[in-house]
């Protein structure tokens, strides 16, 4: 990646970028000139995508801001699948919708959550082995606060 490339990473990273007319207007306030071709070979080459935000606007990420994405959709799965949720010292047992408990269990899994050991899953209810008490506490209240 030269340089030109990882300032383009960086001004979409910071700001909400849809248009290479956009991007060229960012590139040039921060003192980099390049023409629109270089510009759309640079996107190319970074493997930019568009993606719609939440207020209906474009804007370029990388594909790791992708992967972010799927996290934060992940975590709006798991709010509306979860019914209920409670504790037995260290095991945090979580009722779903139907059929939606391993759904539940395959987010908790990707969202790296601390103290989190392992996780079982029925039809509509999740064990989830916690390393301790206060693990299982904070993921309850956690959980409470919509993850």
């Amino acid at each position: 990646m030269n340089e030109r490339q990882e300032k383009i990473v960086d001004i979409i990273s910071k700001n909400i970028i849809g248009t290479q007319a956009e991007l060229q207007a960012a590139l040039e306030r921060e003192g980099v000139r390049a023409a629109q071709a270089t510009i759309s070979r640079d996107i190319k080459a970074l493997r930019l995508v568009r993606e719609l935000t939440p207020q209906g606007k474009y804007r370029y990420v990388t594909p790791r801001e992708k992967t972010v994405d799927a996290e934060q959709r992940l975590r709006a799965i798991f709010r509306e699948c979860v019914v209920s949720i409670d504790r037995a010292q260290n095991i945090v047992v979580i009722k779903t919708l139907p059929s939606l408990a391993p759904a539940a269990c395959a987010a908790l899994d990707k969202m790296k959550v601390p103290g989190l050991v392992g996780t079982i899953a029925g039809d509509d209810t999740a064990f989830l082995a916690m390393r301790d008490d206060d693990a299982a506490e904070q993921l309850v209240r956690r959980i409470g606060r919509g993850i």
